[in-house]
C-alpha cells in the first residue's frame, strides 16, 4: 500500500492492530460457544471477556517480536494475550487451527472493504446520472475505430459509463455474498476436535455464512472470483477514463479535467493543462488487475491445505482493495468537475461536411428503389470527396448536383436525411432503460 493512493478508512481494514482484533473477536467468539457447550469452563470465557472490556490496546511490537522467535504468528498472538488474560488463557484455540482463524479474519477483511467499495460506487453512479441528465441533449460525434462515425449526445456516453458501474456494483454484491464465508473446523476440516455448531456460532457474530466444506481452509475460488470482479470493475475505471483522456486532447477538445486555481500541468512548458487524473487511475487500474493473476493461482493448493497461497494474499488483498477504492474516489471527483465544451462538440460533429449523416442518404436511397449495393456507391462517391477534401465540401451539396442521386431523390428528401435530431430521437428510451427515470 502506497500512501499517495491510499484512503484511511481502506487503509484501516488492513492495520495488525485491526487484523489482531479480529482474531481476538474470533477466538473469543468460539470460546464462549464452547463454554456454552461445557466443553470450557465458563470461567474461562468470562476472564477472556473481562480482559477485553477494558479495552486493551494491542501491543504490535510485542507480538512481532514474540513472532520472530516462534515463527509463527497465531501462535505468537495467542502467546501474547496469554500473558495478558492469565492461566484461563489456555482455553483458546481449542480444537482449532490457525487457517479458522486466518480465514475467517480475511473473510472479515475482504467483507468490509467490499462495503467501502459498494459506497464508492454508489458515489460515482450518482455523479454519473447527474451528469448524463445535464447533457443528456447535448449533441456530439459517436467515434468508431477513432474516426468519426454517426451523432450521440454526451449524455448517452455518461449512460453507457453508468450502467457498465450499476452491473459492477451488481457483480461485487454477489462476490461479496461468496467471499464472506466463516471456517472453524479444526485440522483439515473434519470437526474432530471441535463442534460445528461454534463454528455456525463464530460464523453469526461475525456476520459470515459457514463454509460447507472447508478442508481447513476456505477454498480459493472463492476468492479468484472476488479479486477478478475487482478488476472488472479497474477495467471500467479505465475504460471511462481513457475516454475522456481522448476527448481532452488539443485537436478534440470536448472535455476536460477541472484544472484548479494554482495548479501547473508541465513543470518545462506553462500552458498545459494534462489529463492526469485520468492517467493516474488508467494506471491504478493496471495495478488492480495485477491481483487476479495470482488470486486463480492460488485456487490450487496441495490437498486439504498448504501456504502457498498466503504470502499472496498479505499483498494482493490490500493492494487491490486500497488502489481500487482510491481510483474510484478520483474518478468520481473527476466526473463530478469534468469540464465540458458543448460548442466544441458541435464544431467537430460538423467537421468534416457532414459526412456523420451518411447512412440516413444510404437508407433513402433504398427506400426510394435503389438497390443498396448501388445506393452505397452513389453516397461513397460523394462522401469520399468531402473526406479527400477534409471536410471542405459539403456532402449535402454534392449529393444534391449528383444526378444519379437527383434522380431518385429530391433535394428536400436530401436536407431531410441531415436531420440531427434523427439520430438522437431515441434518446429517452435509452435512458429509461438505464435509469428507470429522470432524477
Amino acid at each position: 500500500m502506497i500512501p499517495r493512493y491510499s484512503r484511511p478508512a481502506m487503509i484501516s481494514i488492513w492495520e495488525p492492530e485491526t487484523r489482531y482484533r479480529i482474531w481476538f473477536e474470533i477466538e473469543a467468539d468460539a470460546l464462549d460457544a464452547m463454554a456454552e457447550l461445557g466443553t470450557v469452563p465458563e470461567a474461562a470465557a468470562k476472564a477472556v471477556r473481562d480482559w477485553w472490556a477494558t479495552n486493551p490496546a494491542i501491543d504490535v511490537a510485542a507480538i512481532d517480536a514474540i513472532e520472530a522467535v516462534v515463527k509463527h504468528d497465531v501462535i505468537a498472538f495467542l502467546t501474547w494475550v496469554a500473558e495478558q488474560v492469565g492461566p484461563e488463557a489456555r482455553f483458546l484455540h481449542q480444537g482449532m487451527t490457525s487457517s479458522d482463524v486466518l480465514d475467517t479474519c480475511l473473510a472479515v477483511q475482504l467483507s468490509r472493504a467490499a462495503d467501502l467499495l459498494i459506497e464508492d460506487l454508489d458515489a460515482l453512479l450518482e455523479v454519473l446520472k447527474r451528469r448524463a441528465f445535464e447533457h443528456k441533449a447535448t449533441p456530439t460525434i459517436g467515434r468508431s475505430h477513432g474516426i468519426h462515425a454517426e451523432p450521440v449526445t454526451f449524455g448517452l456516453k455518461l449512460a453507457y459509463a453508468h450502467a457498465e458501474f450499476a452491473r459492477g456494483r451488481e457483480r461485487l454484491v454477489r462476490a461479496r455474498e461468496e467471499i464472506a464465508t466463516c471456517a472453524v473446523s479444526g485440522a483439515v476440516g473434519t470437526f474432530a476436535n471441535v463442534d460445528p455448531r461454534v463454528e455456525a456460532h463464530v460464523a453469526a457474530r461475525m456476520r459470515l455464512e459457514v463454509e460447507p466444506v472447508s478442508t481447513q481452509v476456505i477454498p480459493r475460488d472463492r476468492h479468484a472470483m472476488f479479486f477478478a470482479t475487482l478488476a472488472v470493475i479497474a477495467s471500467s475505471v479505465e475504460r471511462l477514463a481513457t475516454e475522456i483522456r481522448h476527448l481532452q486532447r488539443t485537436e478534440v477538445l470536448e472535455a476536460e479535467e477541472y484544472f484548479s486555481e494554482g495548479q501547473k500541468g508541465s513543470s518545462a512548458m506553462p500552458h498545459k493543462r494534462n489529463p492526469v487524473l485520468s492517467e493516474n487511475v488508467t494506471g491504478l487500474a493496471r495495478m488492480v488487475r495485477a491481483a487476479v493473476m495470482p488470486a486463480l493461482e492460488n485456487v490450487a493448493l496441495w490437498h486439504e491445505r498448504d501456504i502457498s497461497h498466503s504470502s499472496v494474499e498479505r499483498f494482493i488483498a490490500p493492494d487491490a482493495t486500497v488502489t481500487l477504492d482510491f481510483a474510484l474516489d478520483r474518478l468520481t471527483g473527476l466526473m463530478d468537475k469534468l469540464l465540458v465544451y458543448p460548442d466544441r462538440m458541435l464544431r467537430n460533429l460538423d467537421l468534416m461536411g457532414g459526412l456523420v449523416h451518411s447512412q440516413r442518404v444510404l437508407l433513402a436511397l433504398t427506400q426510394a428503389g435503389a438497390g443498396r449495393d448501388e445506393a452505397y456507391r452513389l453516397v461513397q462517391r460523394s462522401a469520399m470527396k468531402v473526406w479527400e477534401s477534409g471536410g471542405a465540401l459539403s456532402l449535402m451539396e454534392l449529393l444534391k448536383a449528383d444526378e444519379e442521386v437527383a434522380a431518385l431523390l429530391s433535394p428536400e428528401q436530401i436536407e431531410a436525411s441531415f436531420d440531427l435530431g434523427y439520430h438522437l430521437k431515441h434518446v429517452d428510451m435509452v435512458f429509461e432503460r438505464v435509469f428507470g427515470s429522470a432524477p
